[in-house]
């Protein structure tokens, strides 16, 4: 099994300066690169005046990551290509490519809340989840289109390249027939650098609902899943599977090309992550469920008491069963080889540097985990590596 660290950087309340949250985030890193973890992840959020989500930019986050690590793999969870120009970003990627040494994992997504969708790109706007839908496949066949082709043009609704009717007259750069058409309009394009992987870095699509889970299975993209408890992961794996085989024409495995982000404490006792982390914990949910809900959290076949608001049910007892990996060494092995019996999991994701709790205490948790649980794990087995889908 492959581990991998989700760095979600946050500053609750501006309690620390943005240096001082960046040096954690690296001293997360080092030490997951200096003791077998596969990869690190960050994310991307805009306008967190709160300080719940502080990171806008995972991909410069990786180029500084990067350049404090070795062999870690560098990760976004997710880069929200509906918000950026393509063509931009599928460079920025590719230099990080070559800047990491072929270490990126290339995770995309659509957005989430609508403060950020709307003021990065109206046309991004999740409450017109079509339009916003139709906007991530274009930026997503573009992306795939420059890295792997030596010139690539594109015509939809959202973009053109390139633009038509475009002459470039210079002595140093002749008309060739790749990349001009008869009447000396360019016609192609060519994107400089290409990535370091080839044809391009593994691909990602954070998933939730059943049409972006269908959605990745066909267009050959890995799925990342968060929330759901293990019983409710697998009628998703099975849909993802089921999609995944259709598109490349033969059977794929349960469990390939599957992540599970899981929040993570491991201490000597299960009072002692409560009393450490929950609340840092239930900070962030809260801030994702009053948006989201509660609905994603439950059980198979469970139904939801109708309560006055939205967020009654949620406490640490209720939440801890459903997906929660704190509480002791033993506790946590014992829930991750439950993920691995039902599911073949394959790759796991963990966060555990929540609101408000001191980078102390994350960093012993971190340190116990890896001396204590992840040798349980070790990598013996045969299962599919989920790097290997393009």
């Amino acid at each position: 099994m492959k581990f991998g660290y989700f760095l979600n950087h946050n500053n609750l309340d501006g309690q620390s300066d943005f240096t001082t949250v960046l040096e954690n985030g690296r001293d997360i890193a080092r030490y997951c690169d200096r003791n077998d973890w596969d990869a690190i992840w960050t994310t991307e959020h805009h306008f967190g005046h709160e300080g719940l989500e502080v990171n806008p930019n995972p991909i410069m986050m990786g180029v500084d990551l990067a350049a404090h690590t070795e062999r870690l793999r560098i990760g976004q969870a997710a880069s929200i290509i509906t918000f950026r120009h393509p063509v931009q970003l599928a460079e920025d990627v590719a230099l990080l490519d070559h800047m990491s040494g072929g270490r990126v994992e290339f995770g995309i997504g659509r957005g989430i809340y609508p403060r950020e969708t709307v003021n990065m790109n109206p046309a991004a706007d999740v409450r017109n989840p079509e339009v916003n839908r139709a906007l991530f496949k274009e930026s997503l066949e573009i992306i795939r289109e420059a890295w792997t082709n030596e010139f690539f043009s594109y015509e939809g609704e959202h973009y053109r390249f390139p633009q038509p009717g475009l002459t470039f007259d210079h002595p140093m750069s002749p008309p060739q027939p790749e990349n001009t058409d008869e009447t000396g309009h360019l016609s192609a394009l060519s994107l400089i650098p290409k990535p370091l992987q080839q044809p391009h870095p593994p691909i990602w699509q954070v998933v939730d609902t059943e049409p972006s889970i269908r959605s990745a299975g066909e267009m050959g993209l890995n799925a990342m899943f968060w929330i759901p408890p293990t019983d409710a992961l697998l009628p998703r794996f099975e849909m993802y599977q089921d999609a995944r085989s259709t598109a490349q024409g033969h059977e794929a495995e349960l469990g390939e090309g599957v992540a599970v982000l899981r929040d993570l404490f491991v201490t000597e006792t299960m009072q002692e992550a409560e009393r450490l982390a929950g609340e840092g914990l239930l900070t962030y949910i809260r801030w994702v469920c009053n948006y989201r809900g509660l609905a994603n959290h439950r059980y198979p076949g469970e139904e939801l008491p109708e309560t006055a608001g939205k967020l009654d049910l949620l406490s640490y007892e209720w939440l801890h069963p459903r997906n929660m990996l704190f509480g002791t060494p033993d506790y946590v092995a014992e829930k991750i080889a439950e993920m691995r019996a039902t599911l073949n999991l394959q790759n796991l994701l963990l966060w555990s540097s929540f609101p408000g709790v001191p980078h102390e205490a994350v960093m012993n948790s971190i340190t116990m985990f890896t001396e204590e649980v992840m040798p349980q794990f070790a990598s013996s087995d045969t299962t599919s590596d989920a790097r290997g889908a393009r």
